[in-house]
């Protein structure tokens, strides 16, 4: 894998994750996501949000937690994506607006989440500086997704997640330029654009 280690050697420890994320800190390969100049809403701007990239402590090895978006809203209709959403003012870091929307939309209790680090901020072309933070979830817990927002929430073995030969490259048209983006379909499921973005970022910080 071109120097890096496969995630089955790994003992990935809450401990071992934080000081990998930690030490990816200084990289510069992070997949930025979308320029700002092609992410910028009209007043040059982009809008600061989090989301939680949730890593729950299965026996069978770590799992990734998504939601699939109800198909009625405006922004992102239908994707999977990470619990997260828009800094609101009461909000003092990335963290605080990662687990006050996990709580939000899937009832995660914030309780049950230890957090292990951020990565990089990915732009998305819709105009947001999405702040990943990474938290680490031991069962049991019982979630209560909204139901106006999510549609459904399922976890993903995050050695699948993790395997550079399930990141795919896929092109499309966007306002009339060629946008590429990672996807990584997974038992009838279509995870792409950002979310999928920010967890090839996650493999570069965890794997290299």
């Amino acid at each position: 894998m071109d120097g890096t280690t496969p995630i089955a050697s790994l003992i990935l420890t809450p401990q071992a994750i934080a000081e990998r994320l930690a030490a990816a800190r200084a990289r510069t390969d992070w997949i930025p996501g979308d320029t700002p100049e092609s992410a910028r809403q009209g007043n040059g701007t982009l809008i600061p949000a989090a989301v939680l990239i949730p890593l729950v402590h299965q026996e069978r090895g770590l799992t990734v937690l998504l939601t699939q978006r109800t198909a009625h809203l405006n922004d992102h209709a239908g994707q999977i994506s990470f619990p997260g959403g828009r800094v609101e003012p009461g909000d003092a870091t990335p963290e605080m607006t990662a687990l006050r929307e996990a709580e939000e939309e899937v009832g995660l209790p914030r309780e049950r989440v230890r957090i292990l680090g951020r990565l990089a901020d990915y732009h998305t072309v819709t105009g947001f500086a999405v702040t990943p933070v990474v938290g680490y979830v031991v069962p049991p817990f019982s979630l209560h997704p909204d139901p106006f927002e999510v549609a459904e929430v399922f976890e993903v073995p995050l050695e699948f997640l993790m395997n550079p030969e399930n990141h795919q490259r896929h092109t499309s048209s966007y306002r009339g330029r060629q946008r590429s983006y990672y996807a990584m379909p997974y038992e009838g499921r279509f995870i792409w654009g950002a979310t999928a973005g920010m967890i090839v970022n996650l493999y570069r910080a965890l794997m290299a």
